[in-house]
């Protein structure tokens, strides 16, 4: 029975002895913006209203099917205080990917978004992905302080890929991480558009399944 169990391997044994790919992801932002929330919401599908800061590097991994190929995603959840500022920078250093998160009613963790691009930059120059993610869009727009469109704008300015999302009620989560392991070096998508371009063809907001909830949002008087 062992034989016949796998005949995909058997035509090509070289793919049951592939690697797995493994790609790191560093969570980067200020304290409170929800960095923890987003990762937790991915790996388990749900969101703890208790929340307790971050003390120094948090890990997990998980594995991601995509439609080309299999992936190892780890991800390094860091921070936002100040106190642990010096620890980040050699979590940056062998990432894929860095996401930098904010919240999207507090303009102050917008603004200090800079400060963190700059450090992934100085680590990693153009060899990262870097994704801008503004969280909490479940609050409202009377309590938003950053519109989409500013977002939006800092990140094609800026060669980011964008998204926003609710860590909370879920919005946007999975379509974040679809989008980011669609950006990663070897994927089809990444590998058709080449690195030099990929800058120019990431900014896309509309990759939600659900994009009516981001009308239902503008339109939100609540």
């Amino acid at each position: 029975m062992s034989d016949g169990k796998n005949p995909a391997a058997k035509r090509n044994p070289s793919n049951s002895l592939a690697p797995l790919a493994k790609y790191k992801l560093v969570f980067l932002g200020d304290q409170s913006v929800g960095k923890t929330s987003i990762i937790t919401r991915f790996m388990y599908d749900n969101f703890d209203r208790h929340y307790q800061a971050t003390i120094g590097i948090d890990f997990l991994s998980k594995t991601m099917y995509l439609e080309d190929r299999t992936v190892r995603l780890q991800l390094w959840d860091t921070a936002g205080q100040e106190r642990f500022r010096s620890l980040i920078p050699s979590y940056i250093r062998d990432s894929s990917v860095a996401v930098v998160v904010y919240d999207v009613a507090n303009r102050a963790s917008f603004l200090n978004t800079t400060k963190w691009i700059e450090d992934v930059r100085a680590e990693r120059g153009n060899d990262v992905v870097i994704c801008l993610v503004g969280n909490k869009t479940d609050l409202g727009n009377d309590k938003r302080q950053v519109s989409t469109e500013e977002g939006e704008e800092r990140a094609r300015k800026d060669g980011l890929l964008f998204m926003e999302c609710s860590a909370k009620a879920g919005y946007n989560v999975k379509s974040l991480f679809r989008k980011l392991a669609t950006a990663l070096p070897g994927s089809t998508d990444s590998a058709a558009n080449g690195s030099s371009q990929q800058t120019s063809n990431v900014v896309d907001i509309k990759l939600s399944a659900a994009p009516a909830n981001v009308d239902e949002a503008k339109s939100c008087d609540c």
